[in-house]
C-alpha cells in the first residue's frame, strides 16, 4: 500500500468518527469537574450552578440553550468570607471545604442561589434580578444546613430541606436572615431506607421538585458493597408524609434532579466520580409510570442522547487567554478561578501589557500553601495546557511555572537558587513534593506544557518544556494523578503559580495560557462505561 492510500484511510476514519459524534449528544455531557449541579429552566434558557469549593470567585453559574453546550456567565460571590483559612494565611487553608452543594431557583422575577460552608459554619443565600450581570445581594446565617434544597411554597412560606440520612425541614424568615424559631422538624427519619438496610453514605444532596401537584425529593445514597444510588421520595404536601423508592443504580451515576425541555421531555441531571478529572455530569432520559420518575434507557445510562451534539468545552467552560485586555474588558475571563481568596495587590494584567504578572510578598515552603495560583479545569478525554513564562523579575528562592493542582500535584517551571536559574519538575505523587529533575537554564523565557490523559482512567500527566515552542522536551517523569476525597475533593486543575521560598518581592510574567483538547501521546477516544 502506498503512502497516499494510508493518508486517505486515516482521513476517512477521522471523518467517520466525526460523523458519528455529530449525530447527537453523548454522555458524559461535560467531561470535567462540574459536581453538585442544580438546574432550572426559565423560558427556553437553562441555568446551572455547581460546586467549586475553595476556588474563588465561587459557585459558577452556567447557561445553555440545549442542556449540552454550557457557558460560564457569572459567579454567586467574589469572596465567600475573609478568614485565614479562605485566604491561605496564618498557616490555614480550606481545601475540600469552602462552599458545597448549591440550590438555584427562580421565583417572582428573582434568581435565588443558596449554599453552605463548613469553613464558616454558615448558610448563604444570594439574590439577583440579572443572573448574567448581577449584582448579587447576600444573606447569611448560622448554622450551615448540609446539602439543602430551597423551596417557595404557594402559601408564601420559604422552606429548606437539609441533612444526611435523617432529613429535616425548616422554615426561613421572609427576609432570608435566618430560620424561624421552632420550625425545625424531622421530615424523613431514614431517607436511605429505599436502597437497603446497609448504607455507607446516608441520603444527602437533597433537591426538591413539584410536578403535577406532587412533591418529589431526590437524594443520593450509597449501599455497602454497591454503588452511588438515586432515591426519590414523593408526597402531596411539602411537610409529608413521604413514600420512598430507589429509582436508579448504574455506573455510580447519581446526585442531581429533574429538568424538562420546552417540548415536554424530561431528563435527570446527575454526575459520576471519574477518577482524577473529577465528578462529571451525565444526562439520563426520564419517563413517568404511576406517578414515579423512571430513569435511564432500560435502567441504564445511555451513551447517546436525543439532544444536540456537544461543540466542546472550549471556550464556554475552559478557554485560552492571551492576557491582552481592551478598555472595559474584565481583568480575567470567567473561566479562571483563584486557589482560595487571592491577594489583589499581588497580581495584574495591566502592569505589563499582554501579560499576567504574579508578585510575591512572603515566603512559602509548599506550593499548596502559597497564594495567587490562577486555575482552570482540566478536562477529558485528554487535554493540555501551555504557557510562556518570562523569568526576568524573579528573585532568589522563587519558583514559578505551570502546575496540575490537587493534593498529589505536579509542577514544571523555573527555580532561582544561589543566583542561578534551573528548570525543575516536581511531583507530589508520594504525598510530599519530590524534585524529579533539575536542569540549569540560562534564557529569560521558557515555554511549559502539561498533558493530561484521562482515557480509561489512566490519569497520567506528563510535563514538557521548550525554548521556542517548536520542539518539546520531556522533563521529570509522569505523574499518576489521584482524586483525593477527604482533602482537595476536586478534579485536577491547571494552575499558573509563583511563590518565594526565601526572598519576597520578585515577580513572574506569563505571556499566555493555551488550552487544547489534544495531546501528543495519541488520538483521543470516546469514554466507555466500564
Amino acid at each position: 500500500m502506498n503512502r497516499g492510500f494510508w493518508i486517505f484511510l486515516i482521513l476517512l476514519m477521522q471523518g467517520l468518527m466525526a460523523l458519528g459524534q455529530s449525530d447527537g449528544a453523548r454522555n458524559p455531557v461535560i467531561w470535567a469537574d462540574v459536581p453538585d449541579m442544580s438546574m432550572i429552566r426559565v423560558g427556553e434558557t437553562y441555568y446551572m450552578s455547581n460546586t467549586t469549593m475553595h476556588m474563588n470567585p465561587g459557585v459558577p453559574i452556567m447557561e445553555s440553550k440545549d442542556l449540552v453546550n454550557w457557558t460560564i456567565i457569572n459567579y454567586a460571590y467574589q469572596s465567600l468570607d475573609n478568614t485565614d483559612a479562605l485566604n491561605l494565611t496564618g498557616g490555614k487553608s480550606t481545601y475540600g471545604r469552602g462552599s458545597w452543594a448549591s440550590c438555584l431557583r427562580f421565583h417572582e422575577g428573582l434568581f435565588y442561589l443558596s449554599t453552605f460552608s463548613q469553613t464558616t459554619g454558615k448558610t448563604y443565600l444570594y439574590t439577583t434580578r440579572d443572573i448574567r450581570k448581577g449584582p448579587w445581594t447576600e444573606h447569611s446565617f448560622k448554622p450551615a444546613l448540609h446539602d439543602h434544597t430551597l423551596w417557595f411554597d404557594e402559601d408564601g412560606k420559604i422552606y429548606l430541606i437539609y441533612g444526611n440520612g435523617k432529613l429535616h425541614l425548616v422554615e426561613l424568615k421572609p427576609d432570608l436572615s435566618g430560620i424561624l424559631p421552632e420550625t425545625d422538624r424531622i421530615l424523613i427519619e431514614n431517607a436511605s431506607a429505599p436502597a437497603g438496610p446497609s448504607i455507607m453514605l446516608g441520603a444527602e444532596g437533597s433537591q426538591l421538585f413539584k410536578i403535577h401537584g406532587k412533591f418529589y425529593l431526590f437524594n443520593i445514597t450509597w449501599p455497602k458493597g454497591g454503588m452511588r444510588t438515586v432515591v426519590v421520595h414523593r408526597a402531596d404536601k411539602i411537610t409529608g408524609p413521604y413514600e420512598g423508592k430507589m429509582v436508579f443504580q448504574d455506573l455510580g451515576v447519581a446526585q442531581g434532579g429533574l429538568i424538562d425541555t420546552p417540548d415536554g421531555r424530561w431528563f435527570a441531571y446527575l454526575f459520576r466520580d471519574y477518577g482524577s478529572v473529577g465528578r462529571i455530569p451525565y444526562l439520563v432520559p426520564v419517563s413517568w409510570e404511576e406517578g414515579w420518575p423512571v430513569l435511564g434507557t432500560n435502567g441504564k445510562v445511555p451513551e447517546q442522547l436525543e439532544l444536540p451534539a456537544s461543540k466542546g468545552l472550549i471556550p464556554g467552560i475552559v478557554s485560552s487567554d492571551e492576557f491582552t485586555r481592551s478598555p472595559g474588558d474584565p481583568a480575567l475571563p470567567l473561566v479562571w478561578q483563584w486557589n482560595h481568596n487571592p491577594d489583589p495587590d499581588l497580581w495584574s494584567v495591566t502592569e505589563r501589557k499582554g501579560f499576567l504578572r504574579l508578585h510575591t510578598n512572603r515566603t512559602d515552603s509548599l506550593f499548596v500553601k502559597s497564594r495567587n495560583t490562577l486555575t482552570q479545569r482540566t478536562f477529558g478525554p485528554v487535554c493540555s495546557g501551555v504557557t510562556l513564562l518570562d523569568v526576568s523579575g524573579m528573585k532568589e528562592g522563587d519558583f514559578a511555572g505551570l502546575s496540575v493542582l490537587q493534593r498529589k500535584f505536579g509542577q514544571v517551571g523555573i527555580k532561582v537558587l544561589h543566583g542561578k536559574r534551573y528548570l525543575s519538575m516536581v511531583s507530589a505523587e508520594s504525598n510530599k513534593p519530590v524534585e524529579l529533575q533539575s536542569i540549569p537554564y540560562h534564557k529569560k523565557t521558557v515555554q511549559l506544557k502539561i498533558e493530561c490523559d484521562f482515557r480509561e482512567r489512566k490519569d497520567i500527566a506528563r510535563f514538557y518544556y521548550s525554548t521556542h515552542g517548536r520542539k518539546w522536551m520531556p522533563i521529570g517523569g509522569p505523574l499518576k494523578m489521584e482524586y483525593t476525597l477527604m482533602e482537595h475533593f476536586m478534579g485536577y486543575r491547571f494552575g499558573l503559580f509563583h511563590y518565594s521560598t526565601s526572598q519576597p518581592g520578585g515577580y513572574a510574567d506569563f505571556d499566555f495560557f493555551h488550552i487544547s483538547d489534544q495531546i501528543s501521546q495519541s488520538l483521543a477516544l470516546p469514554i466507555t462505561g466500564k
